[in-house]
Parts: C-alpha cells; structure tokens; sequence
C-alpha cells in the first residue's frame, strides 16, 4: 500500500461520525436498555455461532487491552460473531494515571471510534467510562449523549477508592446517565441507579 492508499483508507482517518469535545471524539448516541434480567460476558467469552441462551447476553470488555485489539484495529472482522449478542459495551481500554495523557486520550478516543462504528453497524452499544486522576476529566466523560446508559467495571478500583469516588461523581455530574451497569461490586458511596452485573468470569486485577 503506498502513502495515497493509505491516505484513502477510512481507517487511516477514521472519519465519518459526528464529534463531540474539545478533542473532537466520535459521539455515540443515546442508549436505553431494557434492564428485565441483564447478564453479561466478557468479550473473551464470545464465539461464533454461540448458544441461544448466550445470545441473550450483553456483552463486556472489561478485559486486558491486548484482546480489544482488534476491535479498534480490524474492526470488520468480529462483527458478525459480536452482533449475535443483545448488546455490546464499548471497549475498556486502559486509562491508568501513570499513563502519559495523550496515551490516556489515546484509549478514550478508540474506545468512542469502535462504539460509533458499532452504532453505524445498527448494533446496541453502551458507553464504557473509564477515568484515572483529574487530568482525563478534560476528555473522559466527552462524547457521550445526555441521560444514556453506561456501564463501569470495578475491576482494580478498590486500592484508590478515593479517586474512582471522585471521578464517579464527575461522571455523574457530567454525563448524568439514565442507567449505570455495573459490572462487579459497587461502593454503597456510588449514587445514581445503578444495576450491579454478577461477574461471572472474575479475574484479579494487576496492580
């Protein structure tokens, strides 16, 4: 491929979805789950030509970044296998505060591309928020429509409760979203209507 084809590839510029924020990041729109008997997996748990029973599901990515990948790099390829599944979560790419912040808007900003590029795909994406310290409270909660549902994991949060307390408020401040998944226990501090998700594969956080 030389410099023109590459300048022509939808995925060099990632073009083509309305923006939102000071850095410009792909809105998604609004999303409203029916919350009757909500279960998920994680997207490591996904395969094709899965069980009905499974199809009922949402699907998570609260995962290590190396299986998300692919959904931000080669985002064709899982579609088919992923749109078997009720709905999906936007990938929870890492945002640690110890990651330089243009890293940090790096993760935000393919964690909105891929839930745009779901949505354009007709398939139910809710917006994964994730936040470290107050620096990513400048784009972290962008581009996200007013009164949407969302979904959080806790996954690691407990060793600074402090701050994840501190930027739930934020988000809800910001965001106000109408239903927040939860994936994991929740701190009985967390405010807003908040639906807890059992996580049924569990894995320990790396700290």
């Amino acid at each position: 491929m030389n410099s023109i084809d590459m300048r022509l590839n939808p995925l060099f510029h990632r073009a083509g979805f309305e923006k939102n924020g000071l850095f410009e990041l792909p809105m998604l729109k609004k999303v409203n789950l029916n919350i009757d008997n909500i279960r998920m997996i994680p997207l490591s748990k996904t395969k094709q030509n899965d069980t009905a029973e499974h199809c009922k599901f949402g699907v998570h990515c609260f995962e290590d970044d190396y299986r998300m990948t692919s959904l931000y790099n080669n985002p064709e390829k899982s579609l088919r296998k992923l749109s078997q599944y009720a709905f999906l979560c936007t990938p929870d790419y890492s945002t640690y505060s110890d990651m330089d912040i243009w890293r940090q808007l790096e993760s935000v900003a393919h964690n909105r591309w891929v839930g745009a590029f779901w949505q354009s795909r007709d398939l139910i994406a809710v917006p994964t928020i994730s936040w470290s310290d107050k620096r990513s409270f400048d784009f972290c909660f962008d581009a996200i429509e007013q009164g949407s549902d969302v979904a959080i994991g806790m996954i690691g949060c407990k060793n600074n409760k402090k701050g994840f307390l501190y930027g739930y408020d934020a988000m809800l401040e910001r965001i106000n979203p109408g239903k927040i998944l939860c994936v994991g226990n929740p701190f009985k501090e967390m405010r807003g209507n908040i639906i807890i998700i059992p996580d049924e594969y569990p894995r320990r956080a790396v700290v």
